[in-house]
C-alpha cells in the first residue's frame, strides 16, 4: 500500500510517501480502505514530536479516516466486508489501507460522503461535549466562540447553532468569519481588527453566558471578560501555542467557572455521558443538521503539504487527505 511515513521528528516535509507491505489482521479486527482522510493540528504536533505522547518512528501520522471494510478479523461480527465506516486513530489515517479494532469504527450515515465523514470525528465530537457535556449548553445562550475558522471552532459554532444558542464567533480573517457566518453564527469578530474585549462588549452588552476557547494565548483573558456573572469558561486546547495566565480576580468577582476538556481523559472518567452525546451528535450529523466545511483537500502523494497548511494556521474548517481517487 502507498502511506505517507514520518521516519524522523520535525517539521511537516519530513513526511514521504512510500509503498509499504499491508499489516496482517487479528482477532477482532478489520482492514479499511481508507477513501479519505483528514488532518487536525495534533497530526502536526505528532510529527514534530510536540505532543503530549510521543509516537515511536517511524509511523503513518493521520488520525482520523473513511472508506469501506476490505476484510474481517476471526471473531469480528459486528462488520461485514463492503460496509462504509469512519474512525478515529492515534496514528495511521495516511495510507491506502489501516488496521484497527472492529469496535473503534462506526457505520457512516446513508448520504453522507467519505469526505464528510473523515472530516467529522475529532472535531465535531470535541465541540459537542466542550459544549453540552462540560459547559452544559442551554438554548438561548450567548455563546463566545474562540478560533471559530478551525475545525473545533467552525463545529463549534454550527452546533452550538443548531442546539439553539446565540453564537459570537471570533477568528483571524474575513474568510474565516465568513464560513463561521455560514455555520450559523450571529456575530463576528475579527481580534486583529483592534481590541477584543472592546469588542466583544460592544456585541454582548449583556455578557455571555459560555466561552468555548480552543486556542489560548492572549486571546483566552479578554474572552473571559465577556462573561457575564456565573458564566462558564471551557478551555479546549492552546493552538496559539502559548498557555494564558489568566487573573483569578475576574473569576472571583462574576462566580465564574472554568472547566477542561481534553477528550481521552473525559472519554475515561465520563463514559456514558460520552455514550449519550454520541447518540445525539450522530442523530444530528445523520440528519443533516451538522455538516463539517471542508476548506482545502490534497492528494495523498501531498500528505506534506496538507500538514503544513493546517501548521501555518491557514485552515477554515477541516483539511481533507483525498486517498482513494
Amino acid at each position: 500500500m502507498r502511506a505517507a511515513i514520518c521516519h524522523e521528528y520535525g517539521d511537516p516535509e519530513v513526511v514521504r510517501i512510500e509503498d509499504r507491505p499491508d499489516d496482517p489482521v487479528g482477532p477482532g479486527q478489520i482492514r479499511v480502505g481508507i477513501a479519505a482522510a483528514s488532518v487536525n493540528f495534533p497530526d502536526v504536533l505528532i510529527v514534530a514530536n510536540r505532543y503530549q505522547m510521543s509516537v515511536p518512528v517511524p509511523f503513518i501520522p493521520g488520525s482520523e479516516f473513511a472508506g469501506q471494510v476490505l476484510e474481517v478479523g476471526p471473531g469480528t461480527d459486528t462488520h461485514k466486508v463492503g460496509d462504509r465506516v469512519f474512525g478515529t486513530t492515534m496514528v495511521g489515517a495516511f495510507a491506502e489501507t489501516i488496521v484497527v479494532a472492529a469496535a473503534a469504527v462506526s457505520p457512516i450515515p446513508s448520504g453522507v460522503t467519505a469526505r464528510s465523514a473523515a472530516a467529522f470525528g475529532i472535531g465535531h465530537r470535541t465541540a459537542y461535549l466542550a459544549l453540552r457535556a462540560v459547559g452544559d449548553l442551554q438554548p438561548g445562550d450567548e455563546v463566545v466562540v474562540l478560533g471559530a475558522g478551525g475545525g473545533v471552532g467552525l463545529a463549534a459554532v454550527q452546533i452550538g447553532s443548531a442546539l439553539g444558542a446565540r453564537v459570537t464567533a471570533v477568528a483571524s480573517s474575513a474568510e474565516k468569519l465568513g464560513a463561521a457566518t455560514r455555520a450559523g453564527a450571529v456575530n463576528v469578530v475579527n481580534h486583529r481588527d483592534g481590541d477584543l474585549r472592546a469588542r466583544l462588549k460592544e456585541v454582548l452588552p449583556g455578557g455571555s453566558h459560555l466561552v468555548i476557547d480552543p486556542v489560548g494565548g492572549h486571546l483566552s483573558e479578554p474572552a473571559l471578560r465577556s462573561l457575564g456573572w456565573g458564566g462558564r469558561f471551557v478551555t479546549v486546547g492552546f493552538a496559539a501555542g502559548d498557555i494564558p495566565r489568566i487573573p483569578l480576580n475576574l473569576v472571583l468577582l462574576k462566580g465564574i467557572h472554568i472547566l477542561g476538556f481534553e477528550f481521552r481523559g473525559f472519554a475515561v472518567h465520563h463514559a456514558e455521558e460520552m455514550r449519550r452525546g454520541e447518540a445525539e451528535l450522530m442523530e444530528l450529523f445523520g440528519q443533516g443538521r451538522i455538516d463539517p466545511h471542508i476548506g482545502a483537500a490534497f492528494p495523498l502523494e501531498q500528505a506534506a503539504a496538507a500538514l503544513r497548511y493546517v501548521a501555518d494556521g491557514r485552515a477554515v474548517g477541516k483539511v481533507v487527505v483525498d486517498v482513494a481517487p
